[in-house]
Protein backbone atom coordinates (compact mmCIF):
# COMPACT_ATOMS: atom_id res chain seq x y z
CA UNK A 1 0.00 0.00 0.00
CA UNK A 2 1.46 3.31 -0.70
CA UNK A 3 1.30 6.39 1.28
CA UNK A 4 2.07 9.71 -0.44
CA UNK A 5 2.05 11.41 2.75
CA UNK A 6 5.06 8.78 4.44
CA UNK A 7 6.72 8.31 2.14
CA UNK A 8 7.74 11.76 1.95
CA UNK A 9 10.04 13.00 4.92
CA UNK A 10 9.86 16.72 3.44
CA UNK A 11 6.30 17.27 4.41
CA UNK A 12 6.87 15.75 7.75
CA UNK A 13 9.61 18.28 8.00
CA UNK A 14 7.39 21.23 7.16
CA UNK A 15 4.68 20.49 9.32
CA UNK A 16 7.10 20.32 12.60
CA UNK A 17 8.40 24.02 11.40
CA UNK A 18 9.03 25.91 14.92
CA UNK A 19 6.20 28.38 14.09
CA UNK A 20 3.51 25.86 14.01
CA UNK A 21 3.08 26.40 17.85
CA UNK A 22 2.65 29.90 17.59
CA UNK A 23 -0.01 29.10 14.63
CA UNK A 24 -1.88 26.17 16.36
CA UNK A 25 -2.40 28.34 19.58
CA UNK A 26 -3.49 30.57 17.67
CA UNK A 27 -6.37 28.63 15.88
CA UNK A 28 -7.13 26.70 18.70
CA UNK A 29 -8.33 29.81 20.54
CA UNK A 30 -5.53 28.09 23.53
CA UNK A 31 -7.99 24.80 22.86
CA UNK A 32 -11.57 26.22 23.34
CA UNK A 33 -13.24 24.00 21.74
CA UNK A 34 -11.98 20.70 23.47
CA UNK A 35 -15.11 20.81 26.28
CA UNK A 36 -17.87 21.25 23.29
CA UNK A 37 -16.50 18.92 20.41
CA UNK A 38 -15.14 15.59 21.58
CA UNK A 39 -12.76 15.44 18.44
CA UNK A 40 -10.95 18.73 19.15
CA UNK A 41 -7.31 18.80 20.37
CA UNK A 42 -6.52 19.12 24.35
CA UNK A 43 -3.16 20.39 23.54
CA UNK A 44 -0.58 21.72 20.96
CA UNK A 45 0.71 18.14 21.00
CA UNK A 46 -2.59 16.53 20.35
CA UNK A 47 -3.50 19.00 17.35
CA UNK A 48 -0.35 18.13 15.77
CA UNK A 49 -1.15 14.42 15.96
CA UNK A 50 -4.37 14.86 14.43
CA UNK A 51 -2.93 16.56 11.56
CA UNK A 52 -0.40 14.27 11.05
CA UNK A 53 -2.84 11.38 11.26
CA UNK A 54 -5.49 13.07 8.69
CA UNK A 55 -2.33 13.36 6.56
CA UNK A 56 -2.19 9.66 6.61
CA UNK A 57 -5.12 9.29 5.68
CA UNK A 58 -5.12 11.16 2.79
CA UNK A 59 -1.47 10.02 1.66
CA UNK A 60 -2.80 6.78 1.63
CA UNK A 61 -6.22 7.57 -0.70
CA UNK A 62 -3.78 9.28 -2.87
CA UNK A 63 -0.84 6.53 -3.06
CA UNK A 64 -4.11 3.41 -3.19
CA UNK A 65 -7.13 5.31 -5.19
CA UNK A 66 -6.40 8.80 -6.70
CA UNK A 67 -3.07 8.03 -8.30
CA UNK A 68 -3.79 4.78 -9.80
CA UNK A 69 -7.01 6.21 -11.18
CA UNK A 70 -5.22 8.82 -12.85
CA UNK A 71 -4.60 7.90 -16.01
CA UNK A 72 -8.21 6.71 -16.71
CA UNK A 73 -9.53 9.72 -15.18
CA UNK A 74 -7.31 11.64 -18.07
CA UNK A 75 -8.40 9.60 -21.13
CA UNK A 76 -12.12 9.47 -19.90
CA UNK A 77 -12.76 13.01 -19.14
CA UNK A 78 -15.71 14.54 -18.01
CA UNK A 79 -19.09 14.86 -20.19
CA UNK A 80 -22.41 16.46 -19.82
CA UNK A 81 -25.45 14.82 -19.56
CA UNK A 82 -29.05 16.24 -19.07
CA UNK A 83 -27.58 19.84 -18.31
CA UNK A 84 -24.91 18.45 -15.66
CA UNK A 85 -21.61 17.68 -15.67
CA UNK A 86 -20.55 14.03 -15.04
CA UNK A 87 -17.05 13.07 -14.00
CA UNK A 88 -14.80 10.38 -14.92
CA UNK A 89 -15.51 7.16 -12.76
CA UNK A 90 -12.16 7.13 -11.05
CA UNK A 91 -12.97 11.05 -10.12
CA UNK A 92 -16.02 10.06 -8.73
CA UNK A 93 -14.24 7.28 -6.74
CA UNK A 94 -11.61 9.83 -5.86
CA UNK A 95 -14.42 12.27 -4.13
CA UNK A 96 -16.18 9.66 -2.51
CA UNK A 97 -13.31 7.95 -0.70
CA UNK A 98 -12.26 11.94 0.81
CA UNK A 99 -16.12 12.38 1.59
CA UNK A 100 -16.33 9.12 3.29
CA UNK A 101 -13.08 9.96 5.25
CA UNK A 102 -14.21 13.67 6.30
CA UNK A 103 -11.83 15.13 4.15
CA UNK A 104 -13.86 18.20 3.18
CA UNK A 105 -14.19 21.55 4.83
CA UNK A 106 -10.93 21.41 6.41
CA UNK A 107 -10.23 24.67 7.81
CA UNK A 108 -13.54 25.33 8.53
CA UNK A 109 -14.48 25.79 12.14
CA UNK A 110 -15.97 23.28 14.06
CA UNK A 111 -19.96 24.64 14.34
CA UNK A 112 -19.84 24.26 11.09
CA UNK A 113 -18.81 20.89 10.90
CA UNK A 114 -15.20 21.41 9.64
CA UNK A 115 -11.75 20.14 10.96
CA UNK A 116 -10.66 23.74 12.34
CA UNK A 117 -7.32 22.80 10.93
CA UNK A 118 -4.31 25.48 10.30
CA UNK A 119 -3.78 26.58 6.65
CA UNK A 120 -0.45 24.60 6.67
CA UNK A 121 -1.85 20.39 6.62
CA UNK A 122 -4.68 21.88 4.00
CA UNK A 123 -2.19 23.05 1.78
CA UNK A 124 0.05 19.98 2.75
CA UNK A 125 -3.05 17.81 1.91
CA UNK A 126 -2.84 19.82 -1.36
CA UNK A 127 0.43 19.05 -2.35
CA UNK A 128 0.03 15.26 -1.93
CA UNK A 129 -2.86 15.28 -3.92
CA UNK A 130 -1.85 17.00 -6.51
CA UNK A 131 1.05 14.97 -6.94
CA UNK A 132 -1.31 11.47 -7.59
CA UNK A 133 -3.71 13.68 -9.71
CA UNK A 134 -3.16 17.58 -10.19
CA UNK A 135 -6.06 17.84 -12.56
CA UNK A 136 -8.54 16.17 -9.18
CA UNK A 137 -7.19 18.67 -6.91
CA UNK A 138 -9.00 21.70 -8.56
CA UNK A 139 -12.45 19.36 -7.74
CA UNK A 140 -11.14 18.79 -4.08
CA UNK A 141 -9.39 22.37 -3.58
CA UNK A 142 -12.20 24.38 -4.21
CA UNK A 143 -13.76 23.97 -1.06
CA UNK A 144 -11.28 27.03 -0.68
CA UNK A 145 -14.49 28.88 -1.87
CA UNK A 146 -15.79 28.29 1.90
CA UNK A 147 -13.35 29.94 3.40
CA UNK A 148 -14.66 33.22 1.51
CA UNK A 149 -18.23 32.72 2.54
CA UNK A 150 -16.54 32.20 6.17
CA UNK A 151 -14.62 35.56 5.86
CA UNK A 152 -17.42 37.71 4.09
CA UNK A 153 -20.58 35.78 4.42
CA UNK A 154 -23.69 36.55 7.02
CA UNK A 155 -24.01 34.00 9.80
CA UNK A 156 -27.30 32.77 7.85
CA UNK A 157 -25.16 32.00 4.68
CA UNK A 158 -22.18 30.31 6.99
CA UNK A 159 -24.87 28.01 8.75
CA UNK A 160 -26.55 27.21 5.24
CA UNK A 161 -23.31 26.91 3.14
CA UNK A 162 -20.20 26.04 4.96
CA UNK A 163 -21.44 22.75 6.36
CA UNK A 164 -22.64 21.40 3.18
CA UNK A 165 -19.33 21.90 1.71
CA UNK A 166 -17.89 20.14 5.05
CA UNK A 167 -20.59 16.96 4.09
CA UNK A 168 -18.76 16.59 0.77
CA UNK A 169 -20.62 19.35 -1.78
CA UNK A 170 -18.67 20.56 -4.56
CA UNK A 171 -17.99 24.17 -5.11
CA UNK A 172 -16.94 26.70 -8.23
CA UNK A 173 -15.63 30.66 -8.94
CA UNK A 174 -17.75 32.00 -11.72
CA UNK A 175 -15.41 35.04 -12.36
CA UNK A 176 -13.71 34.95 -15.87
CA UNK A 177 -16.15 35.82 -19.10
CA UNK A 178 -15.30 35.74 -22.66
CA UNK A 179 -14.04 39.79 -22.62
CA UNK A 180 -12.84 39.12 -19.03
CA UNK A 181 -9.99 37.76 -17.96
CA UNK A 182 -7.32 38.96 -16.82
CA UNK A 183 -9.33 42.52 -16.59
CA UNK A 184 -11.99 41.34 -14.24
CA UNK A 185 -12.58 44.68 -13.56
CA UNK A 186 -14.41 44.41 -17.55
CA UNK A 187 -17.47 41.78 -15.85
CA UNK A 188 -20.51 42.41 -17.16
CA UNK A 189 -22.73 39.51 -16.15
CA UNK A 190 -25.56 41.08 -14.50
CA UNK A 191 -27.00 41.01 -11.18
CA UNK A 192 -30.38 42.69 -10.90
CA UNK A 193 -32.50 43.22 -7.45
CA UNK A 194 -35.97 42.83 -7.26
CA UNK A 195 -37.41 44.78 -4.27
CA UNK A 196 -40.94 43.02 -4.32
CA UNK A 197 -39.50 39.54 -3.82
CA UNK A 198 -36.35 40.91 -2.24
CA UNK A 199 -33.87 38.93 -4.25
CA UNK A 200 -31.50 39.19 -6.95
CA UNK A 201 -31.31 37.34 -9.89
CA UNK A 202 -27.67 36.24 -12.47
CA UNK A 203 -28.37 37.22 -16.14
CA UNK A 204 -25.08 36.47 -18.37
CA UNK A 205 -21.75 34.28 -19.10
CA UNK A 206 -19.24 32.98 -17.39
CA UNK A 207 -16.38 31.06 -19.11
CA UNK A 208 -13.28 28.95 -17.79
CA UNK A 209 -15.01 28.21 -14.58
CA UNK A 210 -13.32 25.06 -13.23
CA UNK A 211 -15.83 22.62 -11.62
CA UNK A 212 -18.35 25.25 -13.35
CA UNK A 213 -21.20 23.06 -12.07
CA UNK A 214 -20.32 22.41 -8.54
CA UNK A 215 -23.07 22.61 -6.03
CA UNK A 216 -21.92 26.35 -4.63
CA UNK A 217 -20.35 28.99 -6.58
CA UNK A 218 -18.85 32.58 -5.64
CA UNK A 219 -19.85 34.57 -8.71
CA UNK A 220 -18.58 37.69 -9.59
CA UNK A 221 -21.25 40.17 -10.87
CA UNK A 222 -22.36 44.01 -12.16
CA UNK A 223 -24.75 45.05 -9.37
CA UNK A 224 -24.37 48.65 -10.04
CA UNK A 225 -26.03 50.14 -13.16
CA UNK A 226 -24.25 52.64 -15.31
CA UNK A 227 -20.70 51.47 -14.13
CA UNK A 228 -17.95 50.19 -15.93
CA UNK A 229 -15.15 49.75 -13.59
CA UNK A 230 -14.31 46.88 -10.40
CA UNK A 231 -16.47 49.61 -8.20
CA UNK A 232 -19.67 48.45 -9.70
CA UNK A 233 -18.96 44.83 -9.30
CA UNK A 234 -20.46 42.86 -6.46
CA UNK A 235 -20.19 39.13 -5.22
CA UNK A 236 -23.05 36.04 -4.76
CA UNK A 237 -23.33 32.97 -4.47
CA UNK A 238 -25.46 30.69 -6.39
CA UNK A 239 -27.15 27.44 -5.27
CA UNK A 240 -27.13 24.76 -8.38
CA UNK A 241 -30.24 23.01 -6.64
CA UNK A 242 -32.12 26.57 -8.13
CA UNK A 243 -31.77 24.66 -11.79
CA UNK A 244 -30.77 28.39 -13.23
CA UNK A 245 -27.76 27.74 -14.96
CA UNK A 246 -27.15 26.03 -18.88
CA UNK A 247 -23.82 24.27 -19.33
CA UNK A 248 -23.07 25.03 -22.57
CA UNK A 249 -19.90 23.29 -22.72
CA UNK A 250 -16.74 21.81 -21.31
CA UNK A 251 -13.42 22.78 -23.05
CA UNK A 252 -11.51 20.45 -24.61
CA UNK A 253 -8.57 20.38 -22.95
CA UNK A 254 -4.53 20.68 -23.23
CA UNK A 255 -4.08 18.86 -19.66
CA UNK A 256 -5.73 18.35 -16.40
CA UNK A 257 -8.83 16.75 -18.27
CA UNK A 258 -10.23 15.04 -15.26
CA UNK A 259 -11.62 18.47 -13.94
CA UNK A 260 -14.50 20.14 -15.84
CA UNK A 261 -13.90 23.49 -17.45
CA UNK A 262 -17.11 24.60 -18.22
CA UNK A 263 -18.33 27.43 -19.95
CA UNK A 264 -21.77 28.38 -18.16
CA UNK A 265 -24.92 30.74 -18.94
CA UNK A 266 -26.91 32.26 -16.27
CA UNK A 267 -30.96 33.64 -16.85
CA UNK A 268 -32.50 34.51 -14.33
CA UNK A 269 -30.49 32.57 -11.67
CA UNK A 270 -31.48 33.50 -8.24
CA UNK A 271 -28.37 34.54 -5.97
CA UNK A 272 -27.46 35.37 -2.54
CA UNK A 273 -25.32 38.84 -1.76
CA UNK A 274 -22.26 38.03 -0.09
CA UNK A 275 -21.06 40.95 1.84
CA UNK A 276 -21.34 44.44 1.00
CA UNK A 277 -22.49 45.63 -2.33
CA UNK A 278 -19.63 46.97 -4.57
CA UNK A 279 -16.71 45.47 -2.43
CA UNK A 280 -16.63 42.26 -5.05
CA UNK A 281 -13.77 42.79 -6.58
CA UNK A 282 -11.98 45.50 -4.49
CA UNK A 283 -12.04 43.01 -1.45
CA UNK A 284 -13.83 39.70 -1.65
CA UNK A 285 -12.25 38.40 -5.44
CA UNK A 286 -8.73 39.63 -4.75
CA UNK A 287 -8.84 37.45 -1.18
CA UNK A 288 -10.47 34.18 -2.91
CA UNK A 289 -7.57 35.03 -5.74
CA UNK A 290 -5.20 34.86 -3.15
CA UNK A 291 -6.38 31.72 -1.55
CA UNK A 292 -6.76 30.29 -5.13
CA UNK A 293 -2.84 31.26 -6.39
CA UNK A 294 -1.83 29.63 -2.52
CA UNK A 295 -3.32 26.57 -3.82
CA UNK A 296 -1.83 27.14 -7.20
CA UNK A 297 1.50 27.03 -5.75
CA UNK A 298 0.74 23.76 -3.89
CA UNK A 299 -0.29 22.24 -6.85
CA UNK A 300 2.75 23.20 -8.89
CA UNK A 301 5.37 21.42 -5.67
CA UNK A 302 3.13 18.27 -6.45
CA UNK A 303 3.45 18.62 -10.11
CA UNK A 304 6.96 18.58 -9.40
CA UNK A 305 7.41 16.12 -6.88
CA UNK A 306 5.67 13.26 -9.25
CA UNK A 307 7.90 14.89 -12.03
CA UNK A 308 11.45 14.82 -10.06
CA UNK A 309 9.98 10.31 -8.73
CA UNK A 310 9.26 9.45 -12.33
CA UNK A 311 12.56 11.30 -13.93
CA UNK A 312 14.46 9.26 -10.77
CA UNK A 313 12.57 5.81 -11.69
CA UNK A 314 12.93 6.31 -15.26
CA UNK A 315 16.93 7.32 -15.22
CA UNK A 316 17.53 4.42 -12.66
CA UNK A 317 15.88 1.51 -14.77
CA UNK A 318 16.94 3.17 -18.19
CA UNK A 319 20.53 1.55 -19.59
CA UNK A 320 21.86 3.10 -22.48
CA UNK A 321 26.13 2.09 -23.17
CA UNK A 322 26.10 -0.61 -20.76
CA UNK A 323 24.85 1.55 -17.48
CA UNK A 324 21.30 3.15 -16.07
CA UNK A 325 21.77 6.66 -17.26
CA UNK A 326 21.15 7.62 -14.20
CA UNK A 327 25.35 7.80 -13.59
CA UNK A 328 25.59 9.84 -16.55
CA UNK A 329 26.53 13.60 -15.58
CA UNK A 330 24.29 15.30 -18.23
CA UNK A 331 21.71 13.44 -16.86
CA UNK A 332 22.30 13.16 -12.71
CA UNK A 333 22.62 16.97 -13.27
CA UNK A 334 19.12 17.26 -14.94
CA UNK A 335 18.04 15.45 -11.47
CA UNK A 336 19.73 17.25 -8.84
CA UNK A 337 18.59 20.88 -10.48
CA UNK A 338 15.04 19.35 -10.73
CA UNK A 339 15.27 18.35 -6.75
CA UNK A 340 16.37 21.41 -5.87
CA UNK A 341 13.68 23.58 -7.79
CA UNK A 342 11.35 21.31 -6.19
CA UNK A 343 12.85 21.70 -2.48
CA UNK A 344 13.13 25.39 -2.92
CA UNK A 345 9.39 25.95 -4.38
CA UNK A 346 8.40 23.47 -1.69
CA UNK A 347 10.10 26.09 1.28
CA UNK A 348 8.28 29.18 -0.08
CA UNK A 349 5.29 27.49 -0.54
CA UNK A 350 5.32 26.98 3.97
CA UNK A 351 7.11 30.21 4.34
CA UNK A 352 4.24 31.54 2.59
CA UNK A 353 1.22 29.62 4.27
CA UNK A 354 2.80 30.05 8.02
CA UNK A 355 2.20 33.86 7.12
CA UNK A 356 -1.31 33.45 5.69
CA UNK A 357 -2.27 30.99 8.47
CA UNK A 358 -1.10 34.05 11.21
CA UNK A 359 -2.20 36.90 10.10
CA UNK A 360 -5.49 35.06 8.98
CA UNK A 361 -6.60 34.40 12.23
CA UNK A 362 -5.65 37.39 13.63
CA UNK A 363 -8.07 38.57 11.60
CA UNK A 364 -11.04 36.13 12.54
CA UNK A 365 -9.88 36.58 16.44
CA UNK A 366 -10.26 40.47 15.61
CA UNK A 367 -14.09 39.72 15.34
CA UNK A 368 -14.33 37.92 18.28
CA UNK A 369 -12.53 41.10 20.91
CA UNK A 370 -10.14 43.33 20.63
CA UNK A 371 -6.63 43.16 19.50
CA UNK A 372 -3.77 44.04 21.40
CA UNK A 373 -1.56 46.90 20.00
CA UNK A 374 1.35 43.45 19.94
CA UNK A 375 -1.37 41.37 18.22
CA UNK A 376 -2.28 44.02 16.12
CA UNK A 377 1.63 44.34 14.69
CA UNK A 378 2.03 41.17 14.35
CA UNK A 379 -1.29 41.01 12.04
CA UNK A 380 0.07 43.87 10.03
CA UNK A 381 3.70 42.32 9.58
CA UNK A 382 2.50 38.86 8.24
CA UNK A 383 -0.03 40.24 6.11
CA UNK A 384 2.16 42.31 4.71
CA UNK A 385 4.65 39.45 3.92
CA UNK A 386 1.62 37.29 2.62
CA UNK A 387 0.39 40.27 -0.07
CA UNK A 388 4.12 40.18 -1.79
CA UNK A 389 5.00 36.13 -1.41
CA UNK A 390 1.86 35.08 -2.45
CA UNK A 391 2.43 36.45 -5.99
CA UNK A 392 6.45 35.44 -5.44
CA UNK A 393 5.14 31.92 -4.95
CA UNK A 394 2.34 31.68 -7.66
CA UNK A 395 5.09 32.68 -10.16
CA UNK A 396 7.83 30.98 -8.88
CA UNK A 397 6.59 27.61 -8.15
CA UNK A 398 4.61 27.31 -11.39
CA UNK A 399 7.14 28.11 -13.55
CA UNK A 400 9.42 25.28 -11.68
CA UNK A 401 6.82 23.10 -12.24
CA UNK A 402 7.07 23.66 -15.65
CA UNK A 403 10.87 23.51 -16.06
CA UNK A 404 10.70 20.34 -14.10
CA UNK A 405 8.14 18.78 -15.79
CA UNK A 406 9.91 19.40 -19.18
CA UNK A 407 13.10 18.17 -17.51
CA UNK A 408 11.92 15.11 -16.83
CA UNK A 409 10.22 14.28 -19.75
CA UNK A 410 13.95 15.24 -21.61
CA UNK A 411 15.09 12.49 -19.41
CA UNK A 412 12.54 9.79 -20.57
CA UNK A 413 13.60 10.46 -24.03
CA UNK A 414 11.06 9.18 -26.88
CA UNK A 415 9.51 7.10 -24.22
CA UNK A 416 8.19 10.64 -22.84
CA UNK A 417 6.56 11.67 -25.24
CA UNK A 418 4.70 8.19 -24.90
CA UNK A 419 1.35 7.96 -23.10
CA UNK A 420 2.83 4.61 -22.01
CA UNK A 421 4.45 6.59 -18.88
CA UNK A 422 2.64 8.94 -16.33
CA UNK A 423 5.54 11.92 -16.85
CA UNK A 424 3.39 12.30 -20.66
CA UNK A 425 0.13 13.60 -18.26
CA UNK A 426 2.21 15.44 -15.65
CA UNK A 427 4.07 17.30 -18.41
CA UNK A 428 0.52 18.05 -19.87
CA UNK A 429 -1.16 18.90 -16.18
CA UNK A 430 2.18 21.38 -15.61
CA UNK A 431 1.24 23.78 -18.31
CA UNK A 432 -1.64 25.21 -16.79
CA UNK A 433 -0.43 26.10 -13.59
CA UNK A 434 1.27 29.12 -14.55
CA UNK A 435 -1.28 30.72 -16.94
CA UNK A 436 -4.27 30.45 -14.81
CA UNK A 437 -5.37 32.25 -11.67
CA UNK A 438 -3.46 34.99 -13.13
CA UNK A 439 -0.45 34.62 -15.29
CA UNK A 440 2.98 34.50 -14.35
CA UNK A 441 3.29 38.29 -15.98
CA UNK A 442 0.22 39.09 -13.50
CA UNK A 443 1.93 37.71 -10.37
CA UNK A 444 5.04 40.04 -11.59
CA UNK A 445 2.76 42.92 -11.42
CA UNK A 446 1.71 42.11 -8.23
CA UNK A 447 5.09 41.29 -6.79
CA UNK A 448 7.01 44.27 -8.30
CA UNK A 449 5.94 46.48 -5.44
CA UNK A 450 7.65 44.35 -2.53
CA UNK A 451 10.61 45.13 -5.62
CA UNK A 452 9.79 49.25 -5.10
CA UNK A 453 9.13 49.42 -1.53
CA UNK A 454 11.80 47.42 -0.34
CA UNK A 455 9.72 45.01 1.18
CA UNK A 456 11.64 42.03 -0.47
CA UNK A 457 15.27 43.93 0.49
CA UNK A 458 14.29 43.89 3.91
CA UNK A 459 12.41 40.45 4.80
CA UNK A 460 16.19 39.51 3.17
CA UNK A 461 17.81 41.56 5.42
CA UNK A 462 16.10 39.95 8.30
CA UNK A 463 17.33 36.68 7.10
CA UNK A 464 20.92 38.12 6.60
CA UNK A 465 20.66 38.23 10.50
CA UNK A 466 19.67 34.72 11.65
CA UNK A 467 22.57 32.79 12.66
CA UNK A 468 23.75 29.68 10.86
CA UNK A 469 25.69 27.06 11.79
CA UNK A 470 30.17 27.31 10.52
CA UNK A 471 29.39 25.40 7.34
CA UNK A 472 26.71 27.41 6.08
CA UNK A 473 28.29 30.91 6.12
CA UNK A 474 30.01 30.32 2.89
CA UNK A 475 26.50 29.98 1.20
CA UNK A 476 25.52 33.15 3.55
CA UNK A 477 28.08 34.83 1.96
CA UNK A 478 26.95 33.97 -1.75
CA UNK A 479 23.46 35.38 -0.87
CA UNK A 480 24.81 38.88 0.56
CA UNK A 481 26.93 39.31 -2.10
CA UNK A 482 23.80 38.30 -4.47
CA UNK A 483 21.49 40.78 -2.22
CA UNK A 484 24.02 44.02 -2.92
CA UNK A 485 24.03 43.11 -6.53
CA UNK A 486 20.17 43.19 -6.09
CA UNK A 487 19.52 46.24 -4.01
CA UNK A 488 22.17 47.90 -6.70
CA UNK A 489 20.28 46.96 -9.96
CA UNK A 490 16.85 47.82 -8.42
CA UNK A 491 18.49 51.34 -7.53
CA UNK A 492 19.55 51.59 -11.27
CA UNK A 493 16.10 50.82 -12.48
CA UNK A 494 14.22 53.17 -10.34
CA UNK A 495 16.70 55.99 -11.27
CA UNK A 496 15.25 55.85 -14.48
CA UNK A 497 11.99 57.11 -12.85
CA UNK A 498 10.37 55.64 -16.54
CA UNK A 499 7.81 53.37 -15.43
CA UNK A 500 7.63 51.24 -18.73
CA UNK A 501 11.13 50.60 -18.20
CA UNK A 502 10.45 49.33 -14.55
CA UNK A 503 7.86 47.03 -15.85
CA UNK A 504 9.85 45.94 -18.85
CA UNK A 505 12.88 44.97 -16.28
CA UNK A 506 9.88 43.78 -13.49
CA UNK A 507 10.21 40.05 -14.26
CA UNK A 508 14.15 40.12 -13.78
CA UNK A 509 13.88 42.04 -10.76
CA UNK A 510 11.11 40.28 -9.07
CA UNK A 511 13.48 36.70 -10.04
CA UNK A 512 16.14 38.15 -8.37
CA UNK A 513 14.44 38.97 -5.28
CA UNK A 514 13.19 35.06 -5.41
CA UNK A 515 15.94 33.56 -5.76
CA UNK A 516 17.72 35.06 -3.06
CA UNK A 517 14.57 33.90 -0.71
CA UNK A 518 14.29 30.24 -1.69
CA UNK A 519 18.27 30.51 -1.31
CA UNK A 520 17.84 31.56 2.14
CA UNK A 521 14.91 29.52 2.92
CA UNK A 522 17.23 26.29 1.60
CA UNK A 523 19.80 27.26 4.25
CA UNK A 524 17.13 27.69 7.06
CA UNK A 525 16.33 24.19 6.23
CA UNK A 526 19.93 22.57 6.28
CA UNK A 527 20.43 24.13 9.69
CA UNK A 528 17.41 21.89 10.52
CA UNK A 529 18.12 18.89 8.47
CA UNK A 530 21.43 18.45 6.61
CA UNK A 531 19.87 16.37 4.17
CA UNK A 532 19.01 19.67 2.21
CA UNK A 533 22.26 20.59 1.64
CA UNK A 534 22.51 19.31 -1.59
CA UNK A 535 19.77 21.03 -2.77
CA UNK A 536 21.04 24.32 -1.07
CA UNK A 537 24.63 23.82 -2.39
CA UNK A 538 23.16 23.55 -6.19
CA UNK A 539 20.28 25.88 -6.15
CA UNK A 540 22.65 29.22 -4.61
CA UNK A 541 25.23 28.07 -7.10
CA UNK A 542 22.33 27.78 -9.91
CA UNK A 543 20.64 31.19 -9.12
CA UNK A 544 23.96 33.27 -8.14
CA UNK A 545 24.90 32.65 -12.15
CA UNK A 546 20.93 33.39 -13.21
CA UNK A 547 21.37 36.91 -11.20
CA UNK A 548 24.20 37.64 -12.66
CA UNK A 549 22.51 36.85 -15.95
CA UNK A 550 19.79 39.31 -14.90
CA UNK A 551 21.74 42.35 -13.89
CA UNK A 552 23.69 42.25 -16.73
CA UNK A 553 21.45 42.18 -18.82
CA UNK A 554 19.75 44.89 -16.97
CA UNK A 555 22.95 47.31 -16.47
CA UNK A 556 23.58 46.93 -20.28
CA UNK A 557 20.13 48.13 -21.21
CA UNK A 558 18.57 51.75 -21.69
CA UNK A 559 15.34 53.39 -21.89
CA UNK A 560 16.14 53.75 -25.74
CA UNK A 561 16.36 50.04 -25.80
CA UNK A 562 12.75 49.64 -25.67
CA UNK A 563 12.03 50.21 -29.35
CA UNK A 564 13.13 47.42 -30.45
CA UNK A 565 10.36 45.36 -28.47
CA UNK A 566 7.40 47.31 -29.31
Amino acid sequence: MANFFRDNPDLLFHLQHPLMQKIVELKERNFADKAQFDYAPIDFNDAMDSYEKVLEVIGEICGDIIAPNAENVDNEGVQIVNNEVVYAKGTQENIDALVKAGLMGITLPRKYEGLNFALVPYIMAADIVSRADAGFVNIWGLQDCAETINEFGDDDQKERFLKRISNGETAAMALTEPDAGSDLQAVQLKASFNETENKWYLNGVKRFITNGDGHISLVLARSEEGTSDGRGLSMFIYDRANKAVTIRRTENKHGIKGSPTCEIVFKDAPAELVGTRRMGLIKYVMALMNGARLGIGAQSVGISEAAYREAIVYAKERKQFGKPIIQFPAVYEMIARIKAKLDASRSLLYETCRTVDIYKTYMHISEERSLTNEEKAEMKYFQKQADFFTPLLKGMASEYCNQNAYDSLQIHGGSGFMKDYPIERIYRDARITSIYEGTTQLQVVAAIRGVTTDAFLNKIREYEEIPLKDELIPYNNILKGMTEEYAKTVKLVLETKDNEYLDFHARRLVEMAGHIIMGYLLLFDTERDERFLASADVYIKMVKAENIARAEYISNSSIDDLKFFR
